[in-house]
């Protein structure tokens, strides 16, 4: 299928395109990479009359770090993150997650302020966002909102943006001493969909969690930050202990049903993922009690 006909400007400012937007409101979409926008007008499944292309805009590019900030523009495409010794220095969990976004060639084009807008539950920088604790920036003809990650998302391709406004960058709290991370997920291949995935930031002094922030996604309508692995922090985690936050993160997960998983299979990759996450953060290895895959 090809997508319905519409109309296009190329806004030639951060200023231009909330003039466009306004003008327009929820009949106008916003294009920056258009590795998930266009092909859901190919599908049909949204028909914009106008679509607004920020993609010259350079003022929404770029990395650099400001005040204990790693500020990234929402136009910095997937491989400049990848590539970036600033993310890598001081977000490393974005830099090992960016690894498994699609292919290369969405890579290339795709932008982090695409994927954050487009709200996929099946993405990986969402999930990243919630847990290194960012602060998503978009702006309007009014001002400019600074949004917690964890308010960013409410549901499947939905987020708290309006049709007003922009998502203009992200903002990053650099990684602390003792800053450690985690990322894997369950993908039929590397590219595909995740089924189930986990990006964590902790910091571990000894043998203990201080802090642990761990956020799921595949298996719920948005990014879940695991409430459960709040029993870790602060303590010696024991082989029981990890085993009564599991059967909680079993408790606090919804997970769907659809061609790729089960709900069940969905619950119990997740409480393998938590396992396997507080084992190799800790580096103990008789922690892993989550089962097989």
């Amino acid at each position: 299928m090809k997508a319905s006909a519409f109309n296009y400007a190329r806004a030639t400012s951060v200023v231009n395109a909330l003039e466009l937007l306004v003008a327009h409101g929820d009949k106008a979409k916003v294009l920056s990479g258009g590795q998930s926008l266009m092909p859901a007008m190919n599908l049909r499944l949204i028909s914009p009359e106008l679509i607004v292309d920020i993609g010259e805009i350079a003022e929404l590019r770029g990395i650099a770090v400001r005040g204990g900030a790693l500020i990234i523009g929402a136009l910095t495409r997937h491989v400049d993150l990848l590539k970036s010794p600033e993310v890598a220095a001081h977000a490393p969990l974005l830099t090992e997650a960016i690894a498994h976004v699609a292919h290369p060639a969405i890579r290339n084009r795709g932008t982090i302020g695409g994927s954050l807008a487009h709200a996929d539950p099946a993405s990986e920088l969402p999930a990243c966002m919630i847990a290194l604790n960012a602060t998503i920036i978009v702006r309007s003809q009014i001002g400019e909102r600074r949004i917690a990650a964890g308010d960013f998302f409410t549901g499947v391709y939905e987020t708290v943006l309006s049709a007003q406004e922009l998502l203009i960058a992200v903002e990053l709290p650099v990684a602390r001493k003792s800053s450690v991370h985690f990322f894997h997920e369950f993908a039929r291949r590397h590219g595909d969909y995740a089924i189930a995935g986990l990006a964590a930031q902790a910091i571990v002094l000894g043998d203990v969690f201080t802090d642990l922030r761990m956020v799921l996604f595949a298996v719920g309508d948005r990014p879940v930050l695991a409430r459960s692995a709040e029993k870790l922090i602060d303590v010696v985690v024991t082989p029981a202990l990890l085993s009564d936050a599991s059967a909680a993160l079993g408790e606090e997960l919804d997970p769907p049903e659809d061609q790729q998983a089960s709900a069940s299979m969905r619950r119990h990759l997740a409480k393998v993922l938590l396992a396997r996450c507080v084992s190799t953060l800790l580096g103990r290895p008789d922690l892993d009690v989550g089962g097989s895959v």
